[in-house]
């Protein structure tokens, strides 16, 4: 039987790995469509997306502007299949609409854009600008003070690891830092691939951790396909105070589809064949659960 398309919050380990499962496979049948796109970092991210709106962050999907919702920028604004694969199971439209990733006139868009409606917070085109926004936001949540009517909301943000190769990301970093913005809560997607290969025959950037706790910030360095390690590194960064957070999750890129697993293709060619054998593996480990 064909697994649902749309899911409650849980925080039961299987059911997040049942979700995040959903997730890769809606994955590929998207990029599938147009036979090229961003399925590796969806693949290697669906873990991460899992958790964070199935079991972390406080929403509305039927009120996507709600005030006292935690705010969530996708800074890698390209690697939108698996956000808008999460969107759908997690009911802000209809799973149907997924079939337009990409159309022309389409909302689903390749750059997650505001365009497509309030629970898309920001606009993030160029990469490295994500969080500028979210210490905006966290700089304002942190000014409204705790008696504020969104006291609890939380700012999640995502980038990539290619993206810390942008000054801007480290002007944030330090602003951050300094103001001690502790609704902020930083996941770097640490995939290890960008555009031109390899991150570290690139531009390596290790020690990573130490250079975020030298900005003042909390940092917890994880692996990000371990759902269990996910949920407990999200509600340690949620008790800290004083600081901002940064959370390592060191991801697989084609995650779960063993024909895909660890192929640097940043805009990865996926012929018909290709997708179908994905598919092919996807379902077989879905039987072994």
């Amino acid at each position: 039987m064909e697994a649902p398309l749309s899911f409650a919050p849980t925080r039961d380990i299987a059911g997040l790995g049942r979700i995040a499962h959903t997730l890769r496979k809606q994955v590929v049948r998207m990029v599938a469509r147009t036979g090229q796109g961003y399925v590796q970092q969806g693949l290697g991210a669906a873990d991460l997306f899992a958790v964070l709106y199935f079991a972390e962050m406080r929403e509305q999907p039927d009120a996507p502007g709600w005030p006292l919702r935690d705010r969530f920028i996708l800074s890698t604004a390209h690697n939108t299949a698996i956000f808008y694969a999460t969107l759908a199971a997690r009911g802000y439209f209809p799973p149907a609409q997924l079939d337009t990733y990409c159309a022309d006139g389409s909302p689903l868009e390749i750059n997650a854009s505001e365009r497509l409606g309030p629970m898309i917070e920001a606009t993030c085109g160029s990469l490295g600008q994500g969080l500028s926004v979210g210490v905006g936001m966290a700089a304002a949540m942190q000014r409204a003070g705790r008696d504020s009517p969104g006291r609890d909301s939380r700012v999640y943000v995502m980038l990539g690891d290619g993206e810390l190769q942008e000054g801007q990301v480290w002007e944030a970093a330090l602003a951050a830092g300094n103001w001690k913005l502790d609704r902020l809560c930083l996941i770097i997607d640490a995939n290890n691939m960008q555009v031109e290969g390899h991150v570290d025959q690139v531009q390596p950037h290790e020690p990573l951790a130490d250079k975020w706790r030298a900005f003042g910030w909390h940092v917890q360095d994880i692996d990000g396909n371990d759902i269990a390690a996910i949920l407990q590194a999200l509600a340690q960064a949620r008790a800290v105070r004083g600081q901002p957070q940064c959370i390592i999750a060191r991801t697989l890129v084609g995650k779960g589809a063993p024909s895909l697993e660890g192929i640097l293709g940043h805009n990865l060619r996926l012929p018909a064949e290709a997708a179908r054998l994905a598919l092919e593996e996807l379902d077989a480990l879905e039987a072994q659960q």
